[in-house]
């Protein structure tokens, strides 16, 4: 159930996030429907992205040590699993940073240079690729149990790969939003397949210091590959942080393939 606990975590989270995402739609309509100046609108946008932050700070508020489970094991630093998940970190930092490089901001800059399409045009094709991801997640999780984590996580997110990398040779905005979409089904289903793994190659005791400790090094990565994504918009018209990022992301699939497919968890030993 570990899996599919992760998944429908991940789920909740993309679906949200996919109703989010046609927010950005909201200044245009708000603009030529009541009127209201586009830049006044998006400072509401920005309000109401604040106040949807304090919102979830009150929901947090009134939680008490009572929701821990009470069953888990002592919590304790990073001892025998020191070495596997230092190394799980910087491959998962070498995943962030190529996904700094697909920024959904910068997507869209990338699609309207290129295409020329809407800001709602494109808020529609996020929409549509987070509601893949979300699809994603749910699939990935009998996917997991037929073949194993790493595989999964391997297989199903290099050819997603390499349609992103696909994506700035795409001869039209139609072949670009099937590709964009295809990778989208695919991409996300290492997600909770990799937080499963994590929980299950490392002593009970270590879970916490190996999840936060994998979780560190992802947004910096994230941050300079997002930067670079930019300037690199700056340069060139062509998809060049699409093909960049899809590239640096696929060796890290070969990567964690090699180094990583013979360390399973409990449940995939027992199996053979």
């Amino acid at each position: 159930r570990r899996t599919a606990l992760f998944a429908h975590y991940s789920l909740v989270g993309s679906l949200a996030g996919a109703l989010g995402v046609l927010g950005a739609a909201l200044p245009d309509m708000m603009a030529d429907w009541f009127g209201i100046n586009r830049d006044a609108a998006m400072q509401y946008m920005f309000a109401s992205y604040a106040l949807m932050g304090a919102v979830t700070f009150l929901l947090y508020r009134p939680l008490s040590p009572a929701i821990e489970a009470a069953h888990e094991a002592p919590t304790g630093p990073l001892l025998e699993s020191k070495r596997l998940v230092y190394g799980l970190a910087v491959l998962f930092g070498m995943d962030s940073f190529g996904t700094g490089f697909l920024v959904q901001s910068l997507l869209a800059l990338w699609l309207y240079q290129t295409f020329h399409i809407s800001i709602a045009a494109a808020a529609a094709v996020l929409f549509w690729s987070s509601v893949c991801s979300a699809i994603s997640y749910l699939v990935a999780v009998p996917i997991a149990e037929r073949i194993g984590l790493i595989n999964t996580m391997v297989f199903t997110h290099l050819p997603s790969n390499v349609l992103l990398m696909l994506v700035p040779f795409a001869p039209n905005l139609d072949v670009a939003i099937g590709l964009l979409l295809a990778r989208s089904a695919l991409s996300q289903m290492d997600v909770p397949t990799r937080s499963s793994y994590v929980m299950a190659v490392v002593r009970p005791e270590e879970r916490p210091a190996a999840a936060s400790f994998t979780a560190v090094p992802k947004p910096f990565a994230w941050a300079a590959g997002s930067m670079i994504s930019g300037y690199l918009l700056t340069l060139s018209p062509f998809g060049w942080p699409l093909l960049i990022g899809g590239a640096v992301k696929a060796i890290y699939d070969l990567l964690l393939l090699a180094k990583f497919q013979k360390v399973r968890p409990p449940e995939e030993v027992k199996l053979q």
